[in-house]
């Protein structure tokens, strides 16, 4: 008798079906009230949504902010039985995430970033522990390493004005470093920024639920790194291994530093010398915290603050009447003769505006957050069932907060689409009835982003000093006009501007002088 032969993709076909009827026939669901679930698309049997739900290269931001027009503020669809729920206001958002945080707390992540970390004892001793030196009242003793950093780039985009993405991205990398490590990085070709670049890259891969099949279908990591489909596998064990050396590699630097004494206080110096906390930690165990901590303020704070300030450029150079209201305030308050420092922001309302338009226009991570110290964006999780507002919300829910629908919802903000400082301001001053950016900026519920306040500290320092010194600039055509730039960005669970072009010069000759007076 001839052998029957079965085509691949047949096969694998069969293998998916059954492992949903695993996942799904067997397993009972209660709803002992028979509420329905949320609104939103049913799609086909077994394939649930699949079809419908937004890839990472359509910007999903965009796709479910569409289908929030067609089934209100709160859309539920099921992929191979796993459900997810993505909630488009900022009253869903208050009420589930917020309110009952204790529910919707859960995550899965890398090994050490606390943002993913399952929700728990272990998430709260690092959250401590991270929180312990990036709270409102800590950050101010970063602040000499952030002027410095600012006054840095100011000097580089003197030199080399064309290069500013990676000036802004080396200023970034050069502050978190000395603040988590007390260790300078390299110019150019730096390893650690090199190693923190492919970490994020790994996260905006895989970041967004539903981007791998695995997300769906979790029995799957079962099956061998060469079957088809399982391309995460292989992808999942690079990125374990570049993740390992982004934790060791400074982590052990640093011991061996403070075993010769020659150590820099700094974030892990001083987690390792005292650890928060009264609780009966081991050794090994406050090690662990300490490192993780360290490494996941470095990883995220290297990168995920550059594409706002990226953005603030690309801002700049399209919408110059901003820049001259900004430069004009500065100006009157602090005068030509020395930068802004802190003590100035209270009386520059107009570049506080910016730095709000700046969070609320494109988001770093549009189904999340935007921030230097945490992937806060990323989805949550129901640990239990739910009922809530006449509907029912199953344990295991993947529950996605949509920022970006929240900062661009034309009701509040009148031509979301355009960047416009003035839209806070009332009577000259910031107007607090306006909805802060920080809302939906820097996540939500228990998992909001610890580490705002130095992002926020960040963008003030180099937002004031760029604009007291600078002209930003769309380039020139051929015959002398300015060319019409867009503001056009990348798709996945981190948002960048495409490359852009833009003239950066000093202001004047006394700018020019101030920038070349500046210390190293």
């Amino acid at each position: 008798m001839e052998a029957v032969q079965f085509h691949p993709y047949l096969t694998v076909a069969g293998l998916l079906f059954g492992l949903w009827g695993l996942k799904n026939i067997s397993v009972k669901k209660p709803n002992p009230n028979r509420l329905p679930r949320p609104p939103g698309p049913k799609g086909l049997p077994i394939l649930g949504a699949m079809l419908e739900m937004p890839s990472l290269g359509d910007k999903p931001w965009l796709a479910y902010d569409k289908l929030f027009k067609k089934y209100g503020d709160m859309i539920y669809f099921e992929v191979l039985g796993q459900p997810f729920l993505v909630l488009g206001s900022l009253k869903r958002i208050n009420d589930i995430l917020d309110k009952r945080s204790l529910n919707y707390s859960d995550r899965m992540g890398w090994v050490y970033d606390i943002p993913n970390m399952p929700y728990g004892t272990r998430w709260r001793r690092h959250r401590r522990a991270f929180h312990e030196h990036f709270h409102a009242n800590a950050v101010h003793k970063y602040l000499p390493i952030q002027v410095k950093e600012t006054q840095a780039l100011l000097r580089r985009l003197l030199t080399t004005p064309q290069n500013f993405m990676h000036h802004i991205r080396h200023t970034f990398a050069s502050t978190i470093m000395r603040v988590s490590y007390g260790l300078p990085v390299l110019e150019f070709d730096d390893p650690y920024i090199a190693l923190a670049e492919e970490t994020v890259r790994g996260a905006a891969e895989a970041g967004i639920p539903g981007t791998f099949l695995v997300d769906l279908l979790p029995l799957l990591k079962y099956v061998p790194s060469w079957f088809p489909g399982a391309g995460f596998k292989r992808m999942a064990a690079h990125y374990a291994a570049v993740n390992a050396e982004v934790v060791d590699r400074p982590f052990n630097i640093i011991q061996r530093k403070m075993a010769e004494g020659t150590a820099i206080p700094c974030v892990l110096t001083s987690l390792l010398e005292e650890f928060p906390g009264n609780e009966e930690l081991g050794r090994e165990e406050k090690e662990l915290i300490s490192r993780n901590t360290a490494a996941v303020a470095y990883v995220a704070g290297a990168d995920t603050t550059v594409s706002t300030t990226q953005s603030f450029f690309l801002a700049m150079a399209m919408y110059p009447e901003v820049l001259r209201k900004a430069q004009a305030e500065i100006d009157a308050v602090v005068g030509i003769n020395r930068l802004p420092n802190f003590n100035d922001r209270p009386y520059l309302p107009y570049v506080n505006g910016v730095i709000k338009e700046m969070m609320r226009w494109q988001l770093v991570l549009p189904l999340g957050k935007s921030c230097s110290s945490c992937m806060a964006g990323v989805a949550h999780m129901a640990t239990e069932d739910d009922e809530y507002d006449g509907y029912f919300i199953p344990k295991g829910t993947v529950v996605i907060g949509a920022a970006w629908s929240i900062l661009h919802d034309p009701d509040v903000f009148e031509a979301p689409e355009e960047f416009r400082p003035e839209r806070y301001l009332k009577d000259g001053q910031i107007d607090p009835s306006v909805r802060d950016p920080v809302v939906a900026a820097f996540g939500f519920g228990r998992r909001m982003c610890p580490g705002r306040y130095m992002s926020d500290n960040s963008l003030y320092s180099i937002v004031s000093s760029v604009l007291a010194v600078y002209n930003i600039n769309a380039p020139v055509d051929e015959s002398g006009k300015p060319k019409q730039l867009e503001a056009n960005y990348t798709s996945g669970l981190l948002s960048y501007p495409l490359p852009f072009n833009c003239t950066i010069e000093p202001r004047s000759k006394a700018a020019e002088l101030l920038i070349r007076g500046l210390s190293d």
